[in-house]
């Protein structure tokens, strides 16, 4: 794979500049139309049949070789954060509070370098389709993924497999992590609101106080990992806001809580929905008062199919050092609407290190940071890997 890198390599200064230009002009969620613009003129200009609009701005290139029959599907995200960026870096942010805090930049460069290279090597036979999808962070359930798919894309695209790569800060640069089965959990948001009957701080006995129930209820949540999950299964219920009363002498009418709850496993899933369902009804009987709960499912978990994990960890094989590779590394909490693509159909979704802290600056700053930066470094080892993953799966 000497010659897929060094073909990169010659690029790699332009595609460099590539990437800093995008970060320099960070759009939100649906609103990535200069960024699809380009990615769009690219891939034209590297003979690729494009269709934009696909999910509102998203766009997927294809390049067709041969007369194989089957068909490959990388994807890249383009979206950046609502995050006033503080790096200082030369190519920094040029609009206020945007910024390209998860490296969605580097995503996106990382597939045109590949595009470009596969397009030149003309070196497999069948079908590549290049997924260039909005709204990764717009983290509700009609994401950009769950858009391109509504909009026909595996209709129009169909795909053996399809595969995702994300950029991991606190993983050395470059090494490339696999997970076989759950990797990634799922994202639900869920609103109790609780109704009670408000009055005088001083007379709380003519009242039904919704804060002392919700208290309860907040409580009460924390039993539901530690009591009704069985141990050997993860899950997160956080409530993450508790907004109640005006001032110190009223007990108020409402109080809202919101929370976060993540799993990897469906099954999982129901069970907090139903356990949270339940707590909130009972607690607020108990204090006489009533609790509506709003559950909102947001991102499913990330399932890596068996057989597309494999064949991704020996591609890996053929692009890094054995030590740069982990085989099965740990499934992390946070989301990822790669999943709604990895529902329709097999696949698998990897990490490549972004850089540590200590050693790659502000490489190695958490996602969504506002002194984070892309490392490009990763440029070439990402283009590197998708070009001999979609070469060997089109042989």
């Amino acid at each position: 794979m000497k010659e897929i890198r060094q073909l990169i390599a010659a690029d790699l200064d332009y595609f460099i500049q590539l990437r800093h230009d995008i970060h320099e002009h960070p759009e939100l969620a649906f609103n990535e139309n200069r960024t699809s613009d380009k990615v769009a003129q690219l891939l034209q200009q590297w003979g690729y049949q494009v269709e934009k609009g696909i999910g509102g701005t998203g766009l997927v290139g294809q390049l067709r070789l041969g007369d194989g029959s089957k068909s490959i599907g990388i994807r890249a995200d383009m979206d950046a954060l609502p995050i006033k960026e503080e790096s200082g870096v030369a190519y920094t942010s040029a609009h206020e509070g945007k910024m390209h805090a998860c490296g969605h930049d580097g995503h996106t460069t990382i597939l045109l370098a590949a595009a470009k290279a596969l397009a030149t090597r003309k070196s497999f036979n069948g079908t590549v389709n290049l997924i260039f999808q909005p709204a990764e962070e717009f983290g509700r359930p009609n994401s950009g993924a769950a858009r391109m798919i509504a909009d026909g894309l595996f209709e129009k695209y169909p795909c053996d497999a399809v595969f995702g790569m994300h950029n991991m800060p606190g993983y050395p640069q470059g090494q490339l992590h696999f997970h076989d089965g759950w990797m990634m959990a799922s994202s639900d948001v869920v609103t109790i609101t609780v109704k009670g009957v408000g009055g005088h701080g001083a007379k709380p006995h003519n009242t039904h106080d919704p804060i002392v129930a919700a208290c309860s209820i907040v409580m009460a949540l924390q039993t539901i990992v530690s009591r009704n999950v069985n141990p050997l299964d993860s899950a997160v219920v956080t409530v993450g806001m508790f907004h109640a009363g005006v001032a110190n002498n009223v007990i108020p009418e409402l109080v809202e809580l919101k929370l976060t709850v993540r799993c990897f496993k469906p099954q999982v899933r129901k069970l907090l929905q139903e356990r949270i369902e339940a707590i909130a009804q009972a607690q607020a009987q108990s204090f006489n008062v009533e609790a509506e709960v709003d559950y909102q499912h947001g991102y499913a978990p990330v399932f890596n199919t068996s057989k597309e994990t494999q064949f991704a960890r020996d591609v890996a094989r053929k692009v890094v050092a054995e030590e740069d590779i982990v085989d099965q590394t740990e499934p992390m909490a946070g989301s990822e609407d790669f999943a709604f693509m990895l529902e329709k159909c097999p696949g698998c979704y990897l990490f490549v290190g972004n850089g540590i802290k200590d050693v790659d600056a502000a490489s190695g700053y958490e996602l969504h940071n506002p002194y984070y930066d892309f490392n490009d470094k990763n440029i070439e080892v990402g283009a590197t890997y998708w070009v001999t993953l979609a070469e060997e799966f089109l042989k």
